[in-house]
């Protein structure tokens, strides 16, 4: 991953990317006044990144707790469905749920690991109710005492170190 990384961007790309992923409120003329280029020459970077798929999406993060989702779960699940067409069916399914906040298919003693934010005790189990008309055979569910680290930022400022 670090040769293509090097070879697809340059120092100036990594710094962008480094930029706007810890302040993506940056405005272009302020991001291009950090990188000591003109605001054209940036836009035009930033352009490039996202249509190459370096830059997914831009949005805002939310605080959970102040918008009542003080629930914040982890739910490890297995399930019983082998056949390809079954397993995208319930993997859409499972995107379409807006209480999951990620969804991530995994290897070992589990299928599926999802995060799931819940206003309370009763959207928590109801969502579990929603799971289990899906397919799953097996269902463990771990609670978020507190957050310990949050980030979505990638080390991608550190290369060489």
């Amino acid at each position: 991953m670090e040769s293509f990384i090097s070879k697809a961007l340059d120092d100036v790309d990594i710094q962008i990317l480094d930029a706007m992923q810890k302040e993506g409120h940056l405005s272009n003329v302020e991001l291009a006044r950090r990188l000591n280029l003109s605001p054209p020459a940036t836009h035009a970077r930033v352009k490039r990144l996202e249509n190459d798929g370096f830059i997914d999406r831009r949005v805002a993060i939310l605080n959970q707790e102040k918008l009542g989702f003080d629930l914040l779960c982890f739910i490890f699940m297995s399930t019983n469905i082998h056949k390809a067409e079954k397993l995208e069916v319930l993997e859409k399914e499972l995107m379409a749920m807006p209480e999951v906040l990620e969804c991530h298919c995994l290897t070992g003693e589990y299928d599926y690991l999802l995060k799931v934010a819940n206003k309370d005790r009763k959207g928590l189990e109801s969502f579990i109710r929603k799971l289990n008309r899906l397919g799953i055979t097996r269902i463990q569910t771990s609670l978020a005492l507190r957050e310990i680290k949050y980030s979505t930022v990638l080390p991608i400022g550190d290369r060489g170190k």
